[in-house]
Parts: C-alpha cells; structure tokens; sequence
C-alpha cells in the first residue's frame, strides 16, 4: 500500500503535513476515521489505508523508522540505520537452488527508461547521486514514477517464477511490434499451461468491469485488451496457443487473490495477488489446457527461436 512509488504516503492518506506534531497528527487521524468508516457513508477500502498509515506512524518509533525509510527526514535509511535499498535493482542471487529457466532482463527496459528521464527532469548540470531517494521519487512526475513502479512489479514476478524450479521457463521483456514500451512483460511456460503475464502497479484499488480492469488510476488504458493482443502477437510468431492470460497486481490493490475474468476468443483471463501467482501457476488458470510430454518441448523450442527482446 505504501511501499510503490505510485502510492500515496501515510502523510497523505491522514492529509497532513509530514512535519506536523504529533497532536496534531493523532486529531487528523480521528478526523479520517469518522471521514472514511463505513457505517458513515465512507469508503471501507480508505478506511483500511487510513488504519495502516497510523500503523506506520502513530508513534514516535513508528514515525520516525518510517520518516527514514521513506526519505521525510534526510537520508532513507532502515531501523537497523543501513541504508534503505527498496527501489534500487534485486542484488544478484547467489544461492544453488534449481530455478526456471529465464531469458530476457525483467524491468531492465522500464529502470533503463526511468534513470535516462529522472536525470533529465532533475535538470542538466543537477547532479543525482541517488536516483531511487525516495524524496526524488515521490517528487517526479507520475509517469516517471510508474516507469519505475513498473519495473519493481516485472522485477517482482520474475522472483516468483524462478523460485518455481527447472520445470518452468520464462521469458521477460518480449518485444511485440516496433515501440520497446509495446511488450508483453513474461511469458511462462510450464506443466499446468503456457500463459502470457503482465506484471500491472496503479497506484491503488482497481475494479472489473466487462471483463476489464477499471480504476481513477487507470485513465483511458484497457490492460486486458492490450495484454491480450500483444498474447496474440507471440502466439501468430511462434505458432503456438497460450492457455491464459494473467495480470499481477500489488496485494493491496485487489479484494481477492483470484478474480477470473471469463474467456476471451477462448483464453481465459485471470487477475491475481502478487502473493497468489506461484500458485495459480502451479495449480493452472481455470479453464487454461494443461501442457506436457513431448508438446512442452516443442513449445518451448518454438518460442525460443522466435521470441526478440525489447
């Protein structure tokens, strides 16, 4: 809820200032309890984000780890006083585990994107020692703040397919047509099905509506719609047939782990918790065709001699 870059603060959730006392502070946070419970009128999904900001800073420990961490007071830093990394790129891996097989960079196009337009927002000959502070973050403008939520979610997802093991392949980053922003974010291919993943941050609670994603955040883009013909792209290349479409989201942006969508020209669609997608693709989108044998191979074979990377 608070940890995107697209998030609101816990400041901004009780809207106040973040150098207000604390008094101050605990009376606007009464206020937005009666403001936003339900048995008043108020938005129950509000009320829930107005609870947990007063988690993160209703004390002076709570405030001021959180002050750190989020850049409010000078440096981010964590609880422990190292410095705070929750932006910056994943470090390397360097555990044995037997993990997926992966081709492509997931979130490299977006952080690639993202470093190139901070810098030249901050202005030329402004010097930006640290392009994921938080304070420089939460200050740009919000597509450049959703280039780099983008690439966390991507980044994100890449995680849980490679701890799903050897017998699962992943490719990220899969270019579709001549614009690099044009891609389908990972196609996965294992037991219970080969499906196409988009890796999804805006911001905020979403909503359904005819079989699409709806929210205030969302403005005029239809990411099913789009994930769906970029699905279409690949599968026409590769001459193969996808068994579903799944869009990932942020937990606390959805009311459930799983919201199926229906079916669309016979691909099912589902839209999952970040924490529920190592077990939807375990377990198989509903309606998906499983795939094995001899034709995982062959799947897989097509793929890789025609997928191109952004």
């Amino acid at each position: 809820m608070f940890d995107s870059p697209l998030s609101a603060s816990a400041y901004e959730i009780l809207e106040v200032d973040p150098g207000v006392d604390d008094v101050e502070l605990r009376r606007a946070y009464r206020l937005r309890l009666r403001q936003t419970h339900p048995d008043t009128g108020g938005d129950a999904a509000i009320f829930i984000q107005v609870q947990r900001a007063w988690e993160l800073v209703g004390t002076v420990e709570s405030r001021a780890a959180y002050d750190r961490r989020t850049g409010v007071a000078g440096a981010a830093t964590s609880d422990s006083g190292t410095e705070w990394g929750g932006w910056r790129p994943p470090p390397s891996r360097t555990d044995t585990r037997p993990r997926a097989r992966s081709y492509g960079h997931p979130g490299g196009w977006r952080r690639e994107r993202y470093l190139a337009l901070i810098r030249e927002w901050a202005g030329r000959g402004v010097e930006v020692p640290d392009p994921y502070d938080p304070a420089l973050v939460r200050s740009a403008p919000r597509d450049l703040r959703r280039l780099l939520a983008d690439a966390l979610a991507e980044e994100a997802t890449a995680r849980t397919v490679s701890d799903l093991g050897m017998g699962f392949t992943v490719w990220h980053d899969v270019a579709v047509g001549a614009d690099a922003d044009d891609k389908l974010d990972h196609v996965v291919l294992g037991p219970s099905g080969l499906y196409g993943v988009m890796s999804e941050d805006f911001g905020g609670m979403v909503g359904f509506r005819r079989g699409e994603i709806t929210g205030p955040s969302l403005g005029t883009r239809a990411p099913v719609t789009a994930a769906l013909a970029r699905m279409r792209t690949v599968a026409k290349a590769a001459k193969v047939r996808f068994g579903g479409a799944i869009i990932v989201l942020p937990d606390d942006d959805l009311s459930q782990a799983v919201t199926p969508l229906g079916t669309t020209r016979g691909v099912p669609v589902v839209v999952v918790r970040r924490s529920a997608l190592a077990m939807v693709l375990r377990q198989g989108v509903p309606q998906a065709r499983a795939i094995g044998g001899n034709e995982l191979f062959d799947v897989r074979t097509r793929l890789q001699q025609t997928v191109r990377f952004v």
